[in-house]
């Protein structure tokens, strides 16, 4: 195969990628709605309520600090554990399969984390399960988004629309959960652990997973991670992933602390606040994500709907900025869900046509995990310190319509090759 010809099968593998039906997308979307709920219903709500300080000599600030902090650690240990994770799976050839025996590790390690922060006390306690969540949550994810590559082609859109819905009907579920039966922190833990658990086992267990044939490993180390990070438009996309999902972090993970001290929502009102912004959140980043995901397959067009739903999202932020009100958090929580859900899921069907090496599709699709990750858990501690800079939560909000705008024009930097005849 000529170097043309191999940049012409981007995205494309040896696994025989073929169409599949309701019952694969039903449970690889379930996957999805376990490892989202464990993921962001301790951002949004578990640990800020452990980590908060309002009787703290410091004042509330010194929780959002640490909030910040801890899920920035979480983040690092996740740089690290996907790709990493990813790659070692690229070359399993146990009769178990590629990915399953990393997506079941990923989902015990997370769960043994989970009951350990449940009973953790004080910040570095908190901070080293979290990491332990983290690592978890990365391994698992960077086993389930490799089956998009692995088995699908003309659905990829379709099942990254199935990742987009599942992150917001996760925050719904989890947040949903303890609020209404007003469960606390610990409870809160391990009935994530619990889902996680159950779900996240089942789901690999009964999703199929063709094992690597030992010669095709071999081959599959002839393409380098660098050179992955060195192909243009692959790095291009990365940087717009991370970019976008950092401003869209600084609109949202913080907004508990925002009801409680940027509107002056005692706690309790707070939290039912945080559910409702959620709800209409969840509401339009589903339809977005299904609509968008849906016509991306038909069209092809992957890379001005993920540049138009950045661009949403900014404006959103921007919004929010300028009228610091609950009023307004509605409305912007809507338009972020139009946003997000478009980018999330017509970008990631996108960074899987960006694909450099076939043999390598699990290592390079955690690193795309990552650049998600990455920004969601920075985003904390970035907001806590703009936070702390004026006191207040208007810069919170413009850096992220900002960074989303950034990240709209990274993202229209990336090109997907044109195919090249083989004859």
């Amino acid at each position: 195969m000529t170097a043309a010809s191999a940049d012409a099968t981007k995205g494309e593998t040896k696994t025989g990628a073929k169409k599949v039906g309701a019952g694969w997308m039903t449970l690889f979307t379930l996957a999805w709605l376990a490892l989202w709920t464990v993921q962001l219903t301790p951002v949004q709500l578990l640990l800020p309520l452990q980590l908060n300080t309002p009787d703290d000599a410091d004042g509330w600030i010194r929780g959002v600090v640490w909030s910040g902090m801890v899920l920035a650690a979480g983040g690092i240990a996740a740089i690290i554990a996907g790709p990493l994770a990813g790659a070692l799976s690229d070359r399993t050839t146990v009769r178990l399969g590629r990915r399953r025996p990393w997506a079941l590790g990923g989902t015990w390690l997370g769960t043994i984390a989970l009951v350990l922060i449940s009973f953790a006390e004080g910040p570095w306690a908190v901070g080293l399960a979290w990491i332990g969540v983290s690592v978890g949550i990365a391994v698992a994810s960077a086993a389930f988004t490799a089956l998009i590559a692995d088995q699908l082609t003309t659905q990829r859109g379709a099942a990254s629309a199935a990742v987009g819905s599942a992150q917001a009907v996760g925050i719904v579920v989890g947040v949903g959960v303890i609020v209404v039966l007003g469960l606390g922190v610990m409870t809160g833990y391990l009935v994530l652990a619990g889902i996680l658990v159950v779900v996240g086992t089942v789901t690999a267990l009964l999703l199929p997973d063709p094992v690597l044939p030992a010669l095709e490993r071999s081959a599959a180390r002839q393409s380098p991670l660098l050179s992955a990070l060195r192909d243009r438009d692959f790095a291009w996309m990365l940087a717009g992933r991370f970019t976008v999902n950092l401003g869209n972090a600084l609109g949202t993970t913080l907004l508990l602390f925002f009801l409680m001290y940027g509107i002056g929502s005692d706690a309790a009102l707070a939290e039912e606040q945080l559910l409702l912004l959620i709800v209409v959140y969840t509401v339009f980043i589903v339809i977005a994500s299904i609509v968008g995901g849906m016509v991306s397959d038909r069209i092809g067009k992957r890379r001005g709907m993920a540049v138009i739903g950045a661009c949403i999202q900014g404006v959103a932020s921007l919004m929010l900025a300028a009228v610091p009100t609950l009023p307004m958090a509605f409305v912007a929580a809507a338009l972020l869900g139009v946003g997000y859900g478009i980018f999330s899921a017509v970008g990631l069907a996108f960074a899987t046509d960006l694909l450099p090496y076939a043999d390598d599709n699990a290592r390079d699709l955690g690193i795309v995990n990552v650049s998600v990750n990455l920004g969601q858990l920075l985003g904390p501690l970035i907001g806590a310190g703009l936070v702390a800079l004026v006191g207040g939560f208007w810069l919170l909000f413009a850096v992220g319509a900002l960074l989303s705008i950034v990240g709209a024009f990274m993202t229209r930097a990336a090109r997907v090759p044109a195919p090249i005849p083989t004859s």
